[in-house]
């Protein structure tokens, strides 16, 4: 699956942007997932609402900003397995405030292709399998709480990579590397963000459409493609998914 190479580059470069420009950017390394995580994960760890008087910050209130979205890749060695980024202050420093909240997920494996779509692009699925991070939406974005229980347990964002990783992972065996990078450092860099979500979300839409059209249902486009600006992208994913199509076995 070559779709999301570039944008996995991008992001890179949004990275080092974000440092060139004086953000406070912390890189981590994570090889032990679930070796002294202070929180349980797994389903039923998070027991169920976090109220506002319970919560230690909250994250991607919509007021303050949220963009989320994950890549995937069949070349895992394109992924520093484990490495953490955050872009911003952490959870211990934002006690009693919400921040604005930026969350890429992205995963490198050899079996990863089209067919992981939707189950590796909604970013925020397994966030009640976390205790004390509540998830409150997570339609690309997430909009989160952070118990004051799970606060003063040590719980951070290297914290939650961790869990999501070991999560994510143990869901889909294909995962051999993966990578979080985290934003709370402004509503701007949030949606600096977000405008290669938006590029994401466009691929993801057209890998949907030419799946359904590989199955025989023809879903038609109102753009002329000799003048659509997007025509580079949907000529890619079609090959890919053809080529995906020739390497499928075949019924005897």
């Amino acid at each position: 699956m070559t779709l999301f190479d570039a944008y996995i580059r991008k992001v890179s470069e949004y990275v080092e942007e974000m440092r060139a420009q004086g953000r406070s950017v912390k890189v981590l390394s994570t090889p032990a997932l679930l070796e002294g995580l202070p929180v349980k994960i797994g389903p039923g760890a998070n027991p169920g609402v976090i109220l506002r008087e319970d919560t230690y910050a909250e994250l991607g209130n919509p007021e303050a900003g949220s963009c989320a979205f994950a890549l995937f890749t069949d070349k895992p060695g394109l992924i520093p397995d484990g490495r953490i980024t955050l872009i911003g202050p952490d959870i211990k420093e934002a006690a009693g405030q919400s921040l604005p909240f930026g969350q890429v997920l992205m995963m490198g494996g050899a079996g990863l292709d089209d067919k992981n779509l939707e189950e590796l692009q909604q970013p925020g699925f397994i966030g009640d399998q976390i205790e004390g991070y509540m998830v409150r939406s997570s339609s690309q974005s997430v909009w989160s709480r952070v118990s004051k229980d799970a606060a003063a347990k040590g719980f951070d964002f290297t914290s939650l990579g961790r869990a999501l990783m070991a999560l994510y992972r143990s869901g889909n065996g294909n995962i051999q590397a993966m990578e979080a990078v985290f934003v709370t450092s402004g509503r701007d860099d949030i949606k600096r963000l977000d405008d290669i979500a938006a590029q994401v979300r466009k691929i993801n839409k057209e890998l949907v459409r030419q799946a359904w059209k590989l199955r025989g249902y023809d879903i038609d486009c109102a753009s002329d493609c000799s003048s659509c600006g997007d025509k580079a992208v949907c000529d890619e994913i079609k090959e890919v998914l053809k080529e995906q199509q020739a390497r499928s076995p075949q019924p005897d």
